[in-house]
């Protein structure tokens, strides 16, 4: 089939089979069965998509994808874009944990697993950091001990996000103490509804608990949910956190999830306009600046998933993007306050609307951006190594 006709051919479904609940902004599946959806369409609209191959648009048929080439994938996504379709489901199985068991896993594990998450059959939480091994993950000590056809963890994970109402988690334990600290260390995906395991949110200076701690106590994962060998889970790990830094999911989420003004928007209304545009020079400087870095990151994630083979994602290359995409996130939510002027630090009470009040806790969550998912200063060491090929 040709693109153009692979083109008209997805317009004509998406116009037929996407409910009108799950157009334009608003709320996006996750697969958690314990977030309430504001809309039975987004059910609907999964369901749909899921049948179609679409939610994991260039998975393998057999595994509960549609074998989409990279450029149709990028036209899958366009006419989406063009009739307000949100995306199906938006989880960390689509985006983190199904490349990688593409990659790392057995046949069986890819048969059993990949098709789960392309259903969206619970939603996925990450079990990397410790309280004593954050930037430094490789210092990990959650110890999983094998005991017949299972492993008996025990341990402490933090910031773990969602993890209070995620069914699956994916995680790095401890395997063998005896070795070097990269080595020893294996990569599971376990349930969470289980007796071992509690997880406690933490509430954060924005006032949300997005992050959790989780406890294992004789918590159980099976022998076959290894994904890769045992004690060669590092390398495992990682490819999955280069899945992570694409901003694939930026991308793929596109302009239609749920969102508040944009940074026009807000500086029309706050600061006010003159002879039809911006009536202060220095705001449409920092406005200006702002849209077009931001619409060239866009371009480069879509460069990416176009020039992309097979749909895998690109290696240390990612860490390029972890950088660039979360310092616009902080400079995003600086500008928005900034431009609000007094209203954009209100906390609480009648003298601010919805959005400043959530723009406020925007500027103070993303002050984290730079930090989770690996920090800066780790994405520029693995930038001088294995982009530039600097000497240690």
């Amino acid at each position: 089939m040709s693109l153009d006709q692979f083109r008209s051919e997805a317009r004509a479904w998406l116009a037929a089979n996407c409910p009108q609940g799950a157009r334009g902004p608003g709320q996006v599946h996750t697969g958690s069965s314990k977030i309430p959806l504001e809309h039975t369409d987004l059910q609907v609209w999964l369901e749909r998509m899921a049948e179609k191959g679409w939610t994991t648009p260039t998975c393998a048929r057999e595994y509960g994808g549609a074998g989409l080439s990279s450029r149709e994938y990028v036209t899958l996504l366009e006419e989406m874009k063009a009739v307000g379709a949100r995306p199906p489901l938006m989880n960390r199985g689509v985006t983190m944990v199904g490349p990688t068991v593409l990659e790392f896993g057995t046949e069986e594990q890819k048969r059993r697993l990949l098709p789960v998450i392309a259903r969206g059959d619970g939603a996925w939480c990450q079990g990397y950091s410790e309280p004593g091994a954050g930037s430094d993950l490789a210092s990990l000590r959650t110890a999983a001990v094998p005991d017949g056809d299972q492993f008996i963890i025990n341990g402490h994970k933090i910031w773990t996000s969602d993890g209070d109402y995620c069914e699956w988690m994916f995680l790095l334990v401890r395997t063998d103490p005896e070795v070097p600290k990269h080595d020893g260390i294996s990569f599971f995906v376990l349930k969470m509804d289980q007796p071992g395991i509690e997880v406690r949110p933490i509430r954060m200076i924005s006032g949300s608990s997005p992050f959790c701690e989780t406890f294992f106590d004789d918590a159980v994962a099976d022998k076959r949910d290894m994904i890769g060998e045992i004690n060669r889970g590092w390398t495992v790990g990682k490819r999955l956190l280069q899945h992570e830094r694409s901003g694939m999911e930026m991308l793929v989420a596109g302009s239609t999830a749920r969102r508040t003004a944009g940074v026009i928007d807000v500086a029309r209304e706050y600061v006010g306009t003159q002879h039809g545009r911006l009536a202060d020079g220095a705001v449409r400087d920092s406005v200006s600046g702002y849209e077009m870095n931001a619409h060239a990151l866009r371009l480069t994630q879509r460069r990416i998933v176009d020039e992309a083979t097979d749909g895998k994602t690109p290696g240390a290359v990612t860490s390029i993007m972890k950088i660039v995409s979360t310092e616009l996130e902080k400079e995003h939510t600086e500008l928005m306050a900034a431009l609000r002027g007094s209203q954009g630090y209100g906390w609480e009470g009648d003298a601010f609307n919805a959005d400043e009040l959530m723009g406020t806790r925007r500027w103070l969550s993303t002050r984290a951006a730079s930090i989770y998912s690996g920090s800066n200063e780790i994405q520029k060491n693995i930038i001088a190594k294995r982009v530039l090929g600097l000497p240690d």
